[in-house]
């Protein structure tokens, strides 16, 4: 018997042993304690069970607190933090709940316990978990031994006083959702990535994430830009796996609309499969692919005003654009580079090629067997766009020509994208090779004016750099053109004058800060690893990210050396 026809014999026998040896429903008084098994890989000192007190015993749920926390905290301070929980409960009882039933539909009520309420438990979690959720607690303990045998939702201790609670917990209840509608109604369990995934947009469906700054959205946003090219369907559960699904989400309902994934959480079909089956019962043409290769354009036009497939409808992602892989030519005469990479299935890829003067080759080599997709996109000097797709041979191999290169067209980006598998996707997917080669023929004329003051300019700034490093080298001082840095920055930001004073300011730390010294208004990664060394330096959380912790001991250097 295979593991699809296991699984839904033991679901199918889950609900018949239910049905006849259901526990009795719930006496629960605040105050009582309970013995909860949980996850161990999240429990902060990986502990199996956890002892909790009931606080709260509400319209819709049971809050329990992890009784050995609870009974540290002061009787002002237990007030204070039952304010909250009663502002939680309150919440999921009149947005949370409803909005996300008459969306998603409901979780299985009265459930295993023959209880109507849900029970949350906080608990204390490794660093960097929010909550989660647990399928073994669905079936009886005859069935999982391990099974609390509630409905059931973790959320971590340090977030208990946390306005982002609701945030969690929403979260969360999607999963409990996605149970009962796909494993228990539909006997098939719902791919990770895609599960995780809707969980995700579940704030934005509440309204939480109205306002950008501080949002869900907002940080999910920032982890993908820090790595964009991550897989949305390979699943190892880091936060960069949960910003390229949520960012990718919010393009595909903002597009094609929420059904794609409310109808979808009711098909016998899962993951991309289940997004294929909603897309041609409402007439769409595309398909997950096709919106998967206009998403990664996207993120590099990301404007409205030509294609709308190539842009993010959100006012919240309107500015949202990738940082391409560069890859430079020489601004002169014959020359050529190879570039070998690495890709998997779904994951962004984007090489940008500038430089160079003349009639450029580009030649694309991937592997044979692997079907390989390569939209590119040429920009010209106003920079306008157009996009195109490589023509690959059997052999995977392609070749384009784009003339007056450098003089007429300002740059290229390839995205060598990978589509081949679309279901049993794992924690560690495979990655294929490819190669392009680029080269370009160009003639070096003395007397061409343009050329002559390209090759002045580039040795301007070539000045200007070995100037910066030997002021540094002799100890003077370097400029900073702001007196405080005001808003947060990260890899993305262009053209800013606050990354720019940034920047300076780096630079000024010294070479083994800051050994570029490049002052670009860009924030790239050479500025990320610039603000990593300084955050070491000074025992700040070291990401890159330059927030409120950064800058306020920046501008607190800034006032001292002012």
């Amino acid at each position: 018997m295979n593991s699809k026809r296991v699984k839904n014999s033991i679901l199918f026998l889950g609900i018949f042993l239910s049905l006849v040896f259901a526990p009795g429903v719930f006496a629960a008084t605040v105050g009582d304690t309970a013995t909860f098994n949980v996850e161990q890989k999240f429990e902060v000192f990986e502990n199996s069970r956890v002892q909790a007190v009931l606080v709260r015993n509400t319209q819709n749920l049971y809050i329990y607190v992890e009784k050995g926390w609870w009974d540290a905290q002061v009787f002002a301070k237990q007030t204070e933090i039952l304010a909250n929980l009663d502002f939680l409960a309150s919440e999921f009882n009149n947005n949370i709940y409803p909005t996300l039933t008459s969306v998603f539909g409901s979780e299985w009520r009265p459930g295993v316990d023959g209880d109507s309420k849900i029970t949350v438990l906080f608990h204390a979690m490794k660093d960097g978990s929010a909550g989660y959720f647990r399928s073994a607690d669905e079936y009886l303990k005859l069935q999982v031994p391990s099974s609390n045998e509630r409905e059931m939702m973790y959320l971590s201790l340090s977030h208990i006083e946390n306005p982002r609670a609701k945030h969690f917990l929403a979260h969360e209840f999607t999963h409990l959702i996605t149970f009962n509608q796909k494993d228990r109604l539909q006997g098939v369990t719902e791919d990770t990535w895609l599960n995780e995934a809707r969980a995700d947009y579940a704030p934005t469906i509440l309204g939480y994430d109205s306002v950008y700054e501080g949002s869900n959205l907002q940080k999910r946003v920032r982890d993908f830009l820090a790595n964009p090219s991550d897989s949305i369907t390979e699943w190892q559960e880091n936060k960069y796996d949960y910003g390229v699904a949520t960012v990718f989400m919010h393009y595909l309902v903002d597009h094609y609309g929420i059904n794609m994934l409310s109808d979808s959480l009711q098909s016998k079909s899962t993951g991309i499969a289940s997004i294929n089956e909603i897309l041609a019962a409402n007439g769409y043409k595309e398909t997950f692919a096709d919106i998967f290769t206009h998403w990664t354009i996207a993120n590099i036009v990301n404007n409205c005003s030509g294609n709308t497939k190539y842009c993010y409808l959100s006012q919240n992602l309107q500015n949202l654009r990738v940082s391409p892989t560069l890859n430079f030519l020489p601004l002169t005469g014959n020359s050529s580079l190879s570039v070998t990479n690495v890709i998997k299935n779904w994951a962004g890829n984007w090489q940008k090629i500038i430089g160079g003067n003349g009639n450029l080759t580009l030649e694309f080599s991937g592997l044979p067997g692997v079907n390989f997709k390569v939209p590119y996109i040429i920009f010209d000097k106003n920079n306008n766009y157009t996009v195109k797709f490589l023509a690959l041979d059997k052999n995977q191999k392609g070749k384009i020509s784009i003339e007056n290169f450098g003089e007429q067209y300002s740059s290229l980006i390839i995205i060598p994208l990978l589509q081949n598998k679309t279901a049993g996707f794992s924690s560690a997917e495979f990655t294929y090779p490819y190669t392009f080669k680029v080269s370009i023929s160009g003639q070096i004329q003395e007397e061409d004016s343009v050329l002559i003051q390209q090759l002045l300019n580039q040795i301007e700034s070539l000045k200007k750099q070995i100037a910066t490093l030997q002021a540094l080298q002799s100890g003077s001082s370097v400029s900073v053109s702001c007196a405080a840095l005001t808003a947060n920055l990260y890899v993305g930001v262009l053209n800013n004058a606050q990354v720019r004073c940034l920047q300076e300011f780096l630079t000024l730390q010294g070479a083994d800060i800051y050994p570029q010294g490049l002052v670009t208004g860009t924030f790239g990664s050479f500025t990320k690893a610039a603000a990593i060394r300084f955050q070491k330096k000074y025992s700040i959380l070291q990401t890159g990210f330059v927030g409120i912790l950064t800058r306020t001991k920046i501008n607190a250097l800034l006032q001292t050396n002012g």
